[in-house]
Protein backbone atom coordinates (compact mmCIF):
# COMPACT_ATOMS: atom_id res chain seq x y z
CA UNK A 1 0.00 0.00 0.00
CA UNK A 2 1.26 3.45 -0.87
CA UNK A 3 2.04 5.75 2.03
CA UNK A 4 -0.68 8.26 1.24
CA UNK A 5 -3.35 5.54 1.27
CA UNK A 6 -3.26 6.00 5.02
CA UNK A 7 -3.73 9.76 4.79
CA UNK A 8 -7.01 11.62 5.45
CA UNK A 9 -9.09 12.51 2.41
CA UNK A 10 -11.94 14.88 1.62
CA UNK A 11 -15.45 13.76 0.72
CA UNK A 12 -18.00 15.29 -1.62
CA UNK A 13 -21.55 14.65 -0.40
CA UNK A 14 -24.55 13.12 -2.07
CA UNK A 15 -27.31 15.76 -2.20
CA UNK A 16 -31.10 15.70 -1.74
CA UNK A 17 -33.79 18.15 -2.92
CA UNK A 18 -36.64 17.26 -0.55
CA UNK A 19 -39.48 19.78 -0.80
CA UNK A 20 -38.93 21.26 2.69
CA UNK A 21 -35.30 22.28 1.99
CA UNK A 22 -33.87 25.77 1.54
CA UNK A 23 -30.63 27.45 0.44
CA UNK A 24 -28.62 27.82 3.68
CA UNK A 25 -26.21 25.02 2.84
CA UNK A 26 -25.09 26.95 -0.22
CA UNK A 27 -25.15 30.33 1.52
CA UNK A 28 -23.54 29.41 4.85
CA UNK A 29 -21.39 26.42 3.93
CA UNK A 30 -20.31 27.20 0.36
CA UNK A 31 -21.64 23.90 -0.99
CA UNK A 32 -21.93 25.31 -4.51
CA UNK A 33 -24.63 22.77 -5.38
CA UNK A 34 -26.89 23.59 -8.32
CA UNK A 35 -30.01 22.23 -6.68
CA UNK A 36 -33.09 24.02 -5.40
CA UNK A 37 -34.21 23.39 -2.80
CA UNK A 38 -31.08 21.88 -1.24
CA UNK A 39 -32.43 19.96 1.75
CA UNK A 40 -29.62 17.57 2.74
CA UNK A 41 -25.99 16.85 2.00
CA UNK A 42 -24.90 13.34 2.97
CA UNK A 43 -21.37 14.30 3.95
CA UNK A 44 -20.00 10.88 4.86
CA UNK A 45 -22.17 8.13 3.47
CA UNK A 46 -21.86 4.64 2.09
CA UNK A 47 -25.64 4.14 1.95
CA UNK A 48 -26.96 2.91 -1.43
CA UNK A 49 -29.38 5.85 -1.55
CA UNK A 50 -26.46 8.28 -1.69
CA UNK A 51 -22.76 7.55 -1.31
CA UNK A 52 -20.01 10.13 -0.84
CA UNK A 53 -17.32 10.72 -3.44
CA UNK A 54 -13.63 10.98 -2.55
CA UNK A 55 -12.22 14.26 -3.90
CA UNK A 56 -8.60 14.26 -2.73
CA UNK A 57 -5.66 11.91 -2.42
CA UNK A 58 -4.91 8.50 -3.88
CA UNK A 59 -8.54 7.53 -4.48
CA UNK A 60 -9.83 10.83 -5.86
CA UNK A 61 -12.85 10.25 -8.12
CA UNK A 62 -13.97 6.99 -6.51
CA UNK A 63 -16.90 6.49 -4.18
CA UNK A 64 -16.24 5.82 -0.53
CA UNK A 65 -18.10 2.51 -0.82
CA UNK A 66 -15.96 1.11 -3.62
CA UNK A 67 -12.72 2.08 -1.86
CA UNK A 68 -13.87 0.47 1.40
CA UNK A 69 -14.71 -2.72 -0.46
CA UNK A 70 -11.14 -2.91 -1.81
CA UNK A 71 -9.42 -1.55 1.30
CA UNK A 72 -11.48 -2.54 4.38
CA UNK A 73 -8.49 -1.76 6.60
CA UNK A 74 -9.34 1.96 6.37
CA UNK A 75 -12.56 1.31 8.33
CA UNK A 76 -11.11 -0.86 11.08
CA UNK A 77 -13.29 -2.95 13.36
CA UNK A 78 -16.67 -1.66 12.14
CA UNK A 79 -16.61 -2.94 8.56
CA UNK A 80 -19.99 -3.89 7.05
CA UNK A 81 -19.06 -5.29 3.63
CA UNK A 82 -18.60 -2.04 1.63
CA UNK A 83 -20.36 0.15 4.19
CA UNK A 84 -19.71 1.92 7.47
CA UNK A 85 -22.25 1.83 10.35
CA UNK A 86 -22.90 5.59 10.49
CA UNK A 87 -24.08 8.37 8.18
CA UNK A 88 -23.21 12.06 8.64
CA UNK A 89 -25.48 14.74 7.16
CA UNK A 90 -26.14 18.45 7.02
CA UNK A 91 -29.87 19.28 6.96
CA UNK A 92 -31.50 22.60 6.09
CA UNK A 93 -35.18 22.75 7.05
CA UNK A 94 -36.63 25.89 5.47
CA UNK A 95 -40.03 24.35 6.11
CA UNK A 96 -40.96 21.88 8.83
CA UNK A 97 -40.34 18.20 8.20
CA UNK A 98 -43.02 15.53 8.45
CA UNK A 99 -43.92 14.07 11.84
CA UNK A 100 -41.93 10.84 11.74
CA UNK A 101 -40.36 7.98 13.61
CA UNK A 102 -37.59 5.46 12.93
CA UNK A 103 -37.49 1.75 13.73
CA UNK A 104 -35.06 -0.06 16.00
CA UNK A 105 -32.38 -2.40 14.68
CA UNK A 106 -34.48 -5.36 15.78
CA UNK A 107 -37.58 -4.19 13.91
CA UNK A 108 -35.60 -3.33 10.79
CA UNK A 109 -33.89 -6.70 10.81
CA UNK A 110 -37.23 -8.49 11.01
CA UNK A 111 -39.37 -6.37 8.71
CA UNK A 112 -37.02 -4.32 6.49
CA UNK A 113 -34.81 -6.88 4.74
CA UNK A 114 -32.27 -7.06 7.54
CA UNK A 115 -31.25 -3.41 7.43
CA UNK A 116 -30.27 -1.19 10.34
CA UNK A 117 -32.72 0.85 12.35
CA UNK A 118 -32.12 4.54 12.92
CA UNK A 119 -31.02 6.27 16.08
CA UNK A 120 -29.67 9.77 15.49
CA UNK A 121 -28.24 12.92 17.04
CA UNK A 122 -28.75 16.53 16.01
CA UNK A 123 -26.29 19.37 16.58
CA UNK A 124 -28.03 22.67 15.83
CA UNK A 125 -25.85 24.89 13.63
CA UNK A 126 -28.32 27.70 13.01
CA UNK A 127 -31.91 28.45 14.06
CA UNK A 128 -34.42 31.24 13.59
CA UNK A 129 -35.46 33.06 16.76
CA UNK A 130 -38.83 31.30 16.94
CA UNK A 131 -37.65 27.89 15.72
CA UNK A 132 -38.74 24.70 17.43
CA UNK A 133 -38.58 20.97 16.90
CA UNK A 134 -40.85 18.06 17.80
CA UNK A 135 -39.56 15.60 20.39
CA UNK A 136 -41.99 12.90 21.56
CA UNK A 137 -45.40 13.26 23.19
CA UNK A 138 -46.54 15.60 25.97
CA UNK A 139 -48.71 12.87 27.53
CA UNK A 140 -49.07 9.13 27.21
CA UNK A 141 -51.02 8.13 24.11
CA UNK A 142 -52.47 5.01 22.49
CA UNK A 143 -52.73 3.79 18.91
CA UNK A 144 -56.43 4.66 18.94
CA UNK A 145 -55.72 8.23 20.06
CA UNK A 146 -53.04 8.74 17.42
CA UNK A 147 -55.13 7.28 14.57
CA UNK A 148 -58.01 9.60 15.46
CA UNK A 149 -55.68 12.61 15.77
CA UNK A 150 -54.22 11.95 12.32
CA UNK A 151 -57.70 11.61 10.83
CA UNK A 152 -59.05 14.85 12.33
CA UNK A 153 -55.82 16.88 12.00
CA UNK A 154 -55.15 17.34 15.72
CA UNK A 155 -51.95 15.30 16.06
CA UNK A 156 -49.86 18.39 16.85
CA UNK A 157 -51.78 18.98 20.09
CA UNK A 158 -50.18 15.82 21.53
CA UNK A 159 -46.63 16.60 20.45
CA UNK A 160 -43.86 18.04 22.57
CA UNK A 161 -42.54 21.26 20.98
CA UNK A 162 -39.05 22.37 22.04
CA UNK A 163 -37.50 25.76 21.30
CA UNK A 164 -34.00 25.50 19.87
CA UNK A 165 -30.93 27.67 19.42
CA UNK A 166 -27.51 27.30 17.85
CA UNK A 167 -25.35 24.85 19.80
CA UNK A 168 -28.21 22.69 21.11
CA UNK A 169 -27.85 18.92 20.94
CA UNK A 170 -30.67 16.38 20.78
CA UNK A 171 -30.39 12.60 20.88
CA UNK A 172 -33.29 10.83 19.17
CA UNK A 173 -33.53 7.15 19.91
CA UNK A 174 -35.40 4.83 17.55
CA UNK A 175 -39.08 4.96 18.47
CA UNK A 176 -39.19 8.65 19.48
CA UNK A 177 -41.66 10.60 17.33
CA UNK A 178 -39.90 13.73 16.10
CA UNK A 179 -39.50 16.39 13.43
CA UNK A 180 -37.12 19.24 12.65
CA UNK A 181 -39.05 22.51 12.58
CA UNK A 182 -38.84 25.32 10.05
CA UNK A 183 -35.80 27.59 10.14
CA UNK A 184 -33.35 25.07 11.59
CA UNK A 185 -30.00 23.89 10.20
CA UNK A 186 -28.48 20.81 11.82
CA UNK A 187 -25.62 18.38 11.57
CA UNK A 188 -27.08 14.91 11.93
CA UNK A 189 -25.11 11.85 12.98
CA UNK A 190 -27.08 8.64 12.64
CA UNK A 191 -27.00 4.94 12.02
CA UNK A 192 -26.43 3.98 8.39
CA UNK A 193 -30.11 3.76 7.55
CA UNK A 194 -32.68 5.58 5.44
CA UNK A 195 -35.74 4.11 7.13
CA UNK A 196 -38.27 6.83 7.97
CA UNK A 197 -41.92 6.20 8.76
CA UNK A 198 -44.02 9.32 8.14
CA UNK A 199 -46.91 9.66 10.53
CA UNK A 200 -48.27 13.01 9.36
CA UNK A 201 -47.20 15.46 6.64
CA UNK A 202 -49.68 18.36 6.71
CA UNK A 203 -51.32 17.10 3.48
CA UNK A 204 -48.35 18.29 1.42
CA UNK A 205 -47.90 17.19 -2.17
CA UNK A 206 -44.72 16.32 -4.06
CA UNK A 207 -43.49 17.96 -7.27
CA UNK A 208 -45.90 15.77 -9.26
CA UNK A 209 -48.89 16.94 -7.24
CA UNK A 210 -49.28 13.70 -5.29
CA UNK A 211 -49.75 13.46 -1.55
CA UNK A 212 -46.52 12.26 0.07
CA UNK A 213 -46.64 8.67 1.24
CA UNK A 214 -47.41 7.97 4.89
CA UNK A 215 -46.43 4.87 6.85
CA UNK A 216 -48.94 5.04 9.68
CA UNK A 217 -49.18 1.34 10.52
CA UNK A 218 -45.42 0.85 10.69
CA UNK A 219 -45.04 4.06 12.67
CA UNK A 220 -47.60 2.86 15.20
CA UNK A 221 -45.74 -0.44 15.47
CA UNK A 222 -42.43 1.17 16.45
CA UNK A 223 -43.25 4.43 18.27
CA UNK A 224 -42.79 5.07 21.97
CA UNK A 225 -46.29 5.93 23.24
CA UNK A 226 -45.10 7.31 26.58
CA UNK A 227 -44.66 10.99 27.31
CA UNK A 228 -41.12 12.33 27.10
CA UNK A 229 -40.45 13.83 30.51
CA UNK A 230 -36.72 14.28 29.97
CA UNK A 231 -35.28 15.44 26.68
CA UNK A 232 -31.82 14.02 26.07
CA UNK A 233 -29.44 17.00 25.98
CA UNK A 234 -25.65 17.13 25.65
CA UNK A 235 -23.34 15.81 28.33
CA UNK A 236 -21.31 19.05 28.43
CA UNK A 237 -18.05 17.34 29.29
CA UNK A 238 -15.17 19.71 28.54
CA UNK A 239 -11.39 19.47 28.37
CA UNK A 240 -9.24 22.56 28.03
CA UNK A 241 -5.72 23.02 26.76
CA UNK A 242 -4.22 26.37 25.86
CA UNK A 243 -5.92 27.39 22.60
CA UNK A 244 -7.95 24.16 22.34
CA UNK A 245 -11.38 23.28 23.75
CA UNK A 246 -12.81 19.75 23.48
CA UNK A 247 -16.47 19.10 24.29
CA UNK A 248 -18.13 15.68 24.39
CA UNK A 249 -21.53 16.24 22.80
CA UNK A 250 -22.85 12.70 23.04
CA UNK A 251 -21.71 9.15 23.51
CA UNK A 252 -23.86 6.12 22.81
CA UNK A 253 -23.42 2.57 21.55
CA UNK A 254 -23.59 3.72 17.93
CA UNK A 255 -21.26 6.73 17.87
CA UNK A 256 -19.29 9.28 19.89
CA UNK A 257 -19.42 12.94 18.88
CA UNK A 258 -16.89 15.50 20.15
CA UNK A 259 -16.63 19.16 19.22
CA UNK A 260 -13.20 20.77 18.98
CA UNK A 261 -12.43 24.47 18.83
CA UNK A 262 -8.84 25.38 17.95
CA UNK A 263 -7.60 28.96 18.16
CA UNK A 264 -4.43 29.18 16.04
CA UNK A 265 -2.95 26.16 17.80
CA UNK A 266 -2.02 22.62 16.78
CA UNK A 267 -4.03 19.56 17.81
CA UNK A 268 -2.19 16.24 17.53
CA UNK A 269 -3.68 12.77 17.34
CA UNK A 270 -0.91 10.29 18.09
CA UNK A 271 -3.06 7.25 17.38
CA UNK A 272 -6.26 7.00 15.40
CA UNK A 273 -7.38 3.81 17.15
CA UNK A 274 -9.08 0.71 15.85
CA UNK A 275 -11.77 2.50 13.85
CA UNK A 276 -12.06 5.32 11.31
CA UNK A 277 -12.93 8.92 12.24
CA UNK A 278 -14.98 11.57 10.45
CA UNK A 279 -14.26 15.31 10.76
CA UNK A 280 -17.06 17.75 9.88
CA UNK A 281 -15.80 21.35 9.79
CA UNK A 282 -18.40 23.90 10.93
CA UNK A 283 -16.34 27.09 11.36
CA UNK A 284 -13.04 28.52 10.10
CA UNK A 285 -10.25 26.82 8.22
CA UNK A 286 -7.28 24.60 9.01
CA UNK A 287 -4.48 22.47 7.69
CA UNK A 288 -4.34 18.72 8.32
CA UNK A 289 -0.86 17.19 8.20
CA UNK A 290 -0.35 13.44 7.97
CA UNK A 291 2.80 11.62 6.85
CA UNK A 292 4.17 13.87 4.09
CA UNK A 293 0.83 15.32 2.98
CA UNK A 294 -0.98 18.55 3.78
CA UNK A 295 -4.74 18.91 3.38
CA UNK A 296 -6.32 22.37 3.53
CA UNK A 297 -9.90 22.36 4.81
CA UNK A 298 -12.56 24.96 5.57
CA UNK A 299 -16.06 25.35 6.93
CA UNK A 300 -18.53 22.98 5.28
CA UNK A 301 -16.02 20.29 4.33
CA UNK A 302 -15.90 16.71 5.55
CA UNK A 303 -12.78 14.58 5.98
CA UNK A 304 -12.42 10.81 6.44
CA UNK A 305 -9.56 9.65 8.68
CA UNK A 306 -8.62 6.01 7.96
CA UNK A 307 -8.27 3.66 10.92
CA UNK A 308 -4.72 2.88 9.78
CA UNK A 309 -3.67 6.53 9.47
CA UNK A 310 -0.46 7.58 11.13
CA UNK A 311 -0.14 10.57 13.46
CA UNK A 312 -2.10 13.57 12.22
CA UNK A 313 -2.00 17.23 13.22
CA UNK A 314 -4.72 19.85 12.77
CA UNK A 315 -3.73 23.49 13.00
CA UNK A 316 -5.56 26.73 12.37
CA UNK A 317 -8.54 28.68 13.69
CA UNK A 318 -11.33 26.19 13.28
CA UNK A 319 -14.26 24.36 14.86
CA UNK A 320 -15.17 20.83 13.87
CA UNK A 321 -17.10 17.77 14.97
CA UNK A 322 -15.14 14.55 15.38
CA UNK A 323 -17.33 11.47 14.93
CA UNK A 324 -16.15 7.99 15.84
CA UNK A 325 -17.75 4.61 16.45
Amino acid sequence: MKKNCRAPFKLKPAVKDYLWGGNKLNLLFDKNVNLEPLAETWECSTHPDGTSLIVSGEWKGRTLSEVIKKHPEIVGKHILDDQIPILVKLIDAKEKLSIQVHPSDEYAKKFENGGLGKTEMWYVLDADDDAYLIYGFKTNVTKKIIKKAIADGTLETYLNKVRVKSGDVFYIEAGIVHAIGAGILVAEIQENSNLTYRLYDYNRVDKNGNLRELHVNKALDVMNMNSVSKIKKPMHTYRFKKGIVEELLYKCKYFDVNKYRIDEKELNFERIGDSFKVLLFIEGQAEIVCIDENLNVHKGECVFIPANAEKISIKGKVTFLLISC
